[in-house]
């Protein structure tokens, strides 16, 4: 089930992380076959389920600003049947204030293999009843008090309730030197997320399918592994906006866009139902010419339909109803020679795109509602070298140098009196370019890791308002970014330093406003002890050990000049859990 949604969102908090075996990224140019929005993907993959018939794990972390988060995990295998799941319940007050939480998150899975056909069945599912926002800080109140929160957000009790759930079921089949599968999934969600400068309503409905066949086969003495499918999502979206009010209950003062003095909502100001389907089909195929060559080839084609229907139409509202579709055809070439049986090169081109998303395309700068007919998807080139290998057990590495061009880039603003309500436009032409490099060396108990990302992003033609910012460095991305940890295991028992950076950077798109570089390090220590049928995990951690005070991330273009959104203080954690399981009869 993919959790992006056709418009390019990515809601995240309804994914439970208990029941995740694996997690992959892909990079830049070899994410372009999966659509809209794929300059990157993270690829989760739920763990295989236990061998045995019942194995089950309890766990349980306690933090500071009252972090206490619970977790029961289970699963099992009966001989061609499996089940898995876990339920986790966590809450937290924040290390800043107006930031309390409080979540519950669920995870399911059954299946049953018949012969060389596999069924299976997911749920996913979410209850979040309190999600408060501190909102961003300025620079002084970041340096003064990264714990507090802004007065905007307090006054206007910023924050979100979602409920969510969805269910998804997928087959797939082995046939001679290939697989067929199909999934079909669907799911619900509910947002109440009175925001700085108003109160949103959100009733969330997604349907969607998806099929692929994969064939391996040899031409001319050249093996192919060739994989064909189709993608179908839909969104439908029933959004409500109400006037702000929270701030003007304490003043019992009634008017004509807050009538009530209890409540936060006022006067409805934006009713409508926000249509958003996608249809794509690709297909990419592998050659392997020789023992030490291969070269891929794919091609996606897009198509991205956004539908409004307005519901708020009387005399001084007019109908705000319209429709835009977006389509994108998206190659991928990609070659890897291998040097030796552990080190290979490679080079890859592609092409994407990336739709607004529907939020994005109804936040009209002038106030009017509808969907805005002048935002653009962008579009990007990007091309790619590198090389990664490793010497045995002891020492991996990867590093790459890449190049990306891209067309009607979407850049966040923000207007005066906006309370800061984000809107996007777009710029003429951006590059992007950059090196990454990442090792891992391990000698006897110790193991040391490390990564580094440079990356030069400016604006070729970038003009508005009778402003230019052509030559101008793109905002929000540090120029250097850095990670690195170091572990020690011996026996049941280990410890890791980790250290995380990055460089200035800039916060608007004039370049006059910058914010300051960061590192902190981080440690954690544990151990795990087996027994016959179970075993106990405990550890303890620190995060940002010499408590310095960063932002995690930027809202750039800010109108506020509320550019930073402060990261966690000093923080403590300890975590126990057990598992046990029945072994086989």
């Amino acid at each position: 089930m993919p959790l992006t949604l056709p418009d390019g969102q990515t809601p995240l908090d309804y994914l439970s992380l208990e029941s995740v075996g694996r997690i992959e990224v892909m990079r830049g140019a070899a994410s372009a076959l999966y659509g809209n929005a794929s300059g990157g993907v993270i690829d989760i993959r739920s763990a295989a389920p236990p061998s045995t018939p019942i194995a089950a794990k309890v766990s349980q972390w306690l933090g500071d600003s009252g972090f206490s988060r619970t977790s029961l995990a289970a699963g099992g295998t009966f001989g061609p049947e499996y089940y898995q799941g876990d339920v986790s319940s966590s809450k937290s007050n924040g290390t800043r204030a107006h930031a309390r939480q409080r979540a519950t998150t669920g995870f399911g899975r059954a299946g049953k293999s018949f012969g060389n056909t596999e069924v299976s069945v997911s749920v996913l599912a979410l209850n979040n009843p309190l999600a408060q926002n501190p909102g961003p800080l300025t620079a002084d109140e970041l340096r003064a008090n990264p714990s507090m929160a802004d007065a905007l957000s307090v006054r206007r009790d910023a924050r979100k309730v979602a409920k969510q759930i969805q269910v998804g079921v997928s087959a797939s089949r082995q046939v001679a030197s290939g697989e067929i599968g199909a999934a079909v999934f669907g799911g619900a969600r509910s947002l109440d997320n009175p925001l700085t400068f108003a109160v949103v309503e959100v009733g969330r409905h997604t349907y969607g399918a998806s099929a692929h066949a994969s064939q391996s086969f040899s031409v001319l003495h050249a093996a192919n592994h060739l994989v064909v499918g189709t993608d179908l999502q839909s969104q439908n979206d029933l959004r409500r906006n109400f006037a702000s009010c929270a701030d003007s209950i304490p003043l019992k003062i009634p008017n004509a866009t807050c009538p009530s003095i209890t409540s936060e909502r006022g006067i409805v100001t934006l009713d409508q139902r926000e249509l958003v389907s996608s249809a794509g089909i690709y297909a990419s195929d592998d050659i392997a010419l020789g023992s030490r060559f291969d070269v891929t080839a794919g091609l996606r084609a897009d198509n991205v339909s956004f539908e409004v229907k307005d519901r708020l139409i009387n005399a001084s509202n007019p109908d705000d109803s319209g429709r835009r579709s977006m389509r994108a055809v998206s190659p991928v070439l990609g070659a890897v020679g291998r040097l030796a049986p552990t080190h290979s090169v490679y080079a890859n081109v592609a092409s994407a795109f990336e739709t607004p998303t529907a939020t994005e395309l109804g936040n009209h700068p002038d106030g009017s509602a509808g969907i805005n007919q002048d935002l653009d998807p962008q579009r990007s080139i990007t091309s790619e070298v590198g090389m990664k290998g490793f010497f045995g057990a002891a020492m991996s590495y990867d590093v790459a140098v890449y190049s990306t061009r891209v067309r009607e880039e979407l850049v966040p603003f923000e207007i005066p009196n906006s309370n800061g309500r984000r809107y996007f436009r777009n710029a003429g032409r951006t590059t992007r370019r950059g090196a990454e490099a990442g090792g891992q060396v391990s000698a006897g108990p110790l193991s040391l890791l490390g990564a580094y990302t440079f990356s030069a992003f400016r604006f070729e033609t970038y003009r508005t308002g009778g402003v230019v910012y052509d030559g101008n460095t793109i905002p929000g991305v540090p120029r250097s970014r850095w990670q690195t940890s170091l572990k020690a295991a011996n026996g049941a028992g280990f410890i890791v330093v980790e250290g995380e950076g990055a460089g200035a950077v800039f916060l608007d798109d004039a370049n006059t406003v910058k914010g300051s570089g960061y590192a902190v390090a981080n440690l954690r220590a544990g151990a795990e002890l087996p027994f016959r049928i179970s075993r106990l995990a405990v550890s303890a951690g620190v995060q940002n050990v010499f408590d310095r005070h960063y932002a995690a991330s930027v809202a750039v273009n800010a109108a506020r000049g509320k550019y930073f959104e402060p990261a966690s203080t000093r923080t403590f954690v300890v975590q126990m859990s057990v598992a046990a399981q029945r072994p086989q009869r």
